[in-house]
């Protein structure tokens, strides 16, 4: 990494709600200038650290610092640093795009004719500038996103903040925004993104927190995360038919695997050599096979296998 500062630290942070565990002692480093990925399934807690440390909630116990400000006890200055994009845009029904953005440019500090500039620079940045005189609840999904994106493209922050940037925006729009994203960061700005969206974590992100149901589960760059499944190659076998029981214990021999209907996901390493091996066995045991791949791991398997669960319910 080089030496590189640290631009938020979080610090055995644990948020409860009741008696409801929505993170569990978290701890871990970004470093200035790099674009983070929290990776996991909604619900697993990443909302709950982006909120934290834009200073919405108050951690329950532990702390997260943003370039060395506490977020419980200096909200105030944490808040000058840093901008967020919320998940479900925040804005009346029957706001203008245009005047919501105008209005937060002068919020964070532009006077009205470096606003009005900067405004539309963003908007038209964003595919923006046609929509600008619609009312919000005329908006799709994808463009309201765009809408929020862009306050933050706006303010350009020390800190930008963004849960699930591209939910419900279109292929096209989606590596665009990608681009935006590592725009801004090119910058100078440090971003913080919580998707469940591995192809966005892989294209976007350089470095990666897994989290499920609260807790860290393994954290490194994508290369890392990848070279962490210890069999790395997956074979994905589609069959007819019911596996044998007498099959399982003999596919165990190759290494982990999962089933799911008719399905077979087999964790090995020297995918390419196994495979013909495995497929003779499951002919010899009467299942019929239907379509085999063999690929190197994706997060989504990372994460499988880390956790068992799926990142995405389909």
């Amino acid at each position: 990494m080089g030496m590189k500062g640290k631009a938020i630290e979080i610090v055995g942070f644990t948020k409860k709600f009741g008696d409801f565990t929505a993170v569990d002692n978290l701890s871990l480093d970004i470093y200035e200038n790099e674009i983070f990925g929290l990776l996991g399934p909604n619900g697993s807690g990443k909302t709950t650290t982006l909120l934290t440390i834009a200073t919405v909630y108050k951690p329950t116990s532990g702390d997260i610092y943003v370039f060395g400000h506490s977020a419980s006890r200096e909200d105030y200055e944490v808040r000058k640093l840093v901008g967020i994009a919320f998940q479900e845009p925040k804005a009346m029904w029957i706001d203008k795009p245009i005047d919501l953005l105008n209005w937060h440019a002068r919020v964070v500090g532009y006077s009205g004719d470096e606003a009005k500039r900067v405004v539309r620079e963003v908007m038209e940045l964003l595919g923006l500038w046609e929509h600008r005189n619609k009312y919000f609840y005329q908006l799709s999904g994808g463009t309201r996103k765009k809408v929020e994106l862009a306050k933050v493209l706006i303010q350009k922050p020390r800190v930008a903040i963004l849960d699930e940037p591209t939910a419900q925006v279109d292929v096209l729009s989606k590596h665009a925004l990608w681009d935006v994203i590592k725009k801004l960061r090119d910058e100078g700005t440090t971003i913080l993104i919580a998707t469940n969206d591995m192809f966005e974590a892989e294209r976007v992100c350089e470095r990666i927190a897994i989290i499920y149901k609260g807790r860290l589960r393994a954290l490194g760059t994508i290369e890392e995360l990848k070279d962490s499944i210890p069999r790395g190659d997956v074979i994905e076998i589609q069959f007819d038919g019911l596996l044998p029981e007498s099959l399982r214990s003999e596919l165990e021999a190759y290494g982990r695997f999962e089933l799911r209907s008719n399905a077979l996901t087999i964790y090995v390493e020297k995918g390419e050599e196994k495979v013909i091996d495995i497929v003779d066995l499951l002919k010899g045991g009467g299942v019929r096979v239907k379509k085999i791949m063999v690929k190197e791991p994706s997060l989504d398997d990372v994460f499988t296998y880390l956790t068992g669960a799926k990142l995405r319910e389909e």
